[in-house]
């Protein structure tokens, strides 16, 4: 094998120049004996020059042509090289991009940027499973006119990729075997997006050709490389969700937990504070929750309790939060909603949870307590404080019933906000530094 790679190219030349080298010489005796020799050997001597001269000639024709014919292959397995070195880097970058990628909108997005370079002539779409896995929704589209757009969501039953797990060719018009969701018959080749055991989308590479179908296949290779990065990435993301809502949920609702409460109300008092709106708090307590526990089992006491949350979540707004406080305690919080409106939807909850007796067959009651910023008071934990009074008043009043949180006594209540003046830097320090002035 030479320099360039390709065996024979050297060698070819060198058996060239010595045919021809061993030739020359040979055609150079026979003029010389034209001289010398007898007159009847003049012709033969002749005819012989001439098929030396004749057969260097086609020695040299057919030299030339493997030469460049070896020439071609050169600079196609060079450029092949150079393509291949291409593509790699391109999947680097785009795995090291992916990396950084916050959710599928980033990723698809990194997707399209690569896919446009490495396959700029071909249409495509990147389909994600949702949450219930019952169905793939369209996260990003590509390079595809409005005549085969891809469907915005697809059932996992109507394509082949995802029930055989392994990629499959949509033929379009030239027959074959092609998905009940390739709606428009378009040659396409598509890929599940699998990693670690696990099914997380499709990847579609679409040509608006009507013969491509065979073309799509010599692009199989890189598509699967695509597939295979985002596949990672994919599962990354899954796992980030999930680890961020086992931090922020509740596993046996699926409320948010006290933690992510406690932020959200800080926030939500500190947008009511900049907007001059309301914001209500509700506090709940399922009653006799123990004694139901104690007769009924725990599992009795679960299932009341995460329909519980499911009726508290189904009739609120969306921009209200519901979390489990703890035990058999929720909370929620209402923005731009003030102490009269957040005790009338507190009523109608109420009325809900207790008809969820007669579907557990056993008496399923609340009690609540309604607390209001600023009305009652304008510090959150003050707020909280206030509502869990409430809630206590309607479990004296007989449980079953919603109570109102009265206004706090404000003339001796201090604020600290968490900004550090004079090396304070939190609350505690806050509060040890007025008591020192």
């Amino acid at each position: 094998m030479n320099a360039t790679g390709h065996p024979g190219y050297t060698g070819t030349r060198w058996i060239f120049r010595l045919a021809w080298f061993g030739i020359q010489p040979l055609v150079a005796a026979c003029i010389v004996a034209i001289f010398f020799a007898p007159v009847q050997f003049h012709l033969p001597l002749l005819l012989a020059a001439l098929l030396l001269v004749l057969f260097g000639l086609l020695l040299s024709v057919t030299a030339t042509r493997k030469f460049i014919e070896q020439s071609k292959q050169r600079m196609a397995a060079e450029a092949h090289i150079r393509a291949s070195k291409i593509q790699m880097e391109e999947l680097f970058s785009m795995t090291d991009m992916l990396q950084s990628a916050d959710g599928h909108e980033d990723a698809g997005a990194v997707l399209e940027a690569t896919a446009k370079r490495l396959l700029p002539d071909l249409g495509g779409a990147l389909y994600v499973f949702n949450n219930s896995r019952d169905r793939l929704d369209l996260i990003r589209s590509w390079n595809v006119s409005e005549s085969i757009a891809p469907i915005e969501t697809m059932l996992p039953t109507t394509c082949w990729a995802i029930k055989r797990g392994k990629t499959h060719i949509n033929s379009g018009n030239a027959g074959g075997l092609s998905c009940f969701h390739n709606l428009y018959l378009s040659p396409s080749i598509e890929i599940p997006m699998m990693a670690r055991g696990n099914l997380f989308g499709l990847l579609v590479f679409i040509d608006e050709a009507a013969d491509a179908a065979e073309g799509l296949r010599d692009i199989e290779k890189i598509a699967r490389a695509l597939a295979d990065s985002m596949s990672l990435s994919l599962s990354n993301i899954a796992l980030n969700e999930k680890l961020t809502a086992q931090s922020m949920r509740d596993p046996l609702t699926g409320l948010y937990n006290r933690r992510y409460m406690e932020d959200a109300l800080e926030r939500a008092l500190t947008a009511a504070e900049r907007n001059g709106d309301a914001t209500s708090v509700v506090m709940i307590d399922l009653d006799n929750f123990k004694k139901l526990n104690d007769e009924h089992g725990h599992a009795k006491g679960d299932a009341v309790l995460r329909d519980v949350a499911a009726h508290l979540t189904g009739a609120l707004r969306q921009a209200d939060t519901v979390s489990r406080y703890g035990g058999e305690e929720l909370f929620i919080i209402m923005p731009n909603t003030d102490l009269d409106d957040a005790a009338s939807k507190a009523e109608t909850l109420r009325a809900g949870v207790e008809r969820l007796s007669e579907d557990h067959g056993v008496a399923v009651s609340a009690s609540f307590g309604v607390a209001e910023y600023p009305h009652s008071t304008s510090d959150a934990k003050t707020l909280i404080k206030l509502a869990d009074e409430a809630l206590y008043a309607a479990k004296a009043g007989g449980k079953n019933c919603v109570r109102r949180a009265k206004p706090a006594d404000r003339s001796g209540e201090f604020q600290p906000k968490l900004v550090a003046q004079d090396g304070v830097a939190d609350e505690a320090a806050a509060l040890e530094a007025r008591g020192q002035a």
